[in-house]
């Protein structure tokens, strides 16, 4: 079995949800959008594979909105329409926080600035633990998604809805793939400003998420299983 996950930055590895896909046997094709010499002008040409060559697709957050076609429409506006393709196809899908906005705007809904901000760890609600379970979750975003119509929203929080599924794909705006020493990176490529905008101290961000980071590994695990199980509707001996 191969999995392909999408990074759109230099900074954003998959973690635990990476190592998870190899826990069930999945070799792993790990592709960049955007270089770390184009961070700054991200507006960078990028030949999306084809779909047909893997069995599963993940694609992960950025630091830009999805909804920002001014500056990173060269690649934004046809990640949109190979995202509808795979979904729509019925190809398991998992899109994590600027994946599963591309997501939810390839299928109709919207995505735009939010009233608030989501930064750190908060809260989730679920209907659907085994997919997605209750918890907290680390969240680093400014901007929220509409759930697509006929799609299923499975996880909110008072903020913004959390999660949602579409044929055998799902959505989420939370970060399950971080850990303490991705959030370190974040920081370094300026995320120190953006808490500091937000009032927040970075150092007792990264102490507790190191407090919380085997707690949240382990909900990354139960993540990347439920959605095999339940979404992908994969039969996988190691679950």
């Amino acid at each position: 079995m191969k999995a392909l996950i999408v990074a759109h930055d230099h900074m954003s590895p998959a973690g635990p949800v990476q190592d998870r896909f190899v826990h069930h046997g999945f070799e792993i094709d790990y592709r960049v959008v955007v270089p770390e010499e184009s961070f700054t002008s991200p507006n960078v040409h990028f030949d999306y594979p084809d779909p047909a060559q893997f069995d599963v697709i993940v694609t992960l957050g950025a630091p830009w909105g999805a909804w920002d076609d001014d500056t990173i429409g060269n690649w934004l506006l046809p990640e949109i329409d190979w995202v509808k393709g795979i979904v729509t196809s019925g190809k398991p899908m998992l899109g994590i926080c600027f994946g599963g906005q591309v997501m939810a705007r390839a299928l109709g809904g919207s995505v735009a600035r939010a009233p608030k901000n989501e930064i750190g760890w908060h809260e989730v609600w679920s209907d659907r633990d085994d997919i997605i379970p209750t918890g907290r979750w680390f969240q680093f975003h400014y901007d929220h998604f509409t759930v697509p119509p006929g799609a299923l929203e499975i996880a909110r929080n008072p903020a913004a809805p959390q999660g949602f599924i579409t044929h055998h794909s799902l959505g989420v705006q939370f970060h399950p793939e971080l850990v303490t020493d991705t959030l370190i990176g974040w920081l370094e490529w300026g995320g120190w400003k953006s808490l500091e905008k937000d009032g927040q101290d970075g150092e007792v961000m990264v102490n507790q998420t190191r407090a919380y980071e085997a707690d949240a590994i382990q909900r990354a695990s139960a993540l990347v299983d439920g959605f095999l199980r339940h979404v992908a509707t994969m039969t996988l001996p190691t679950l």
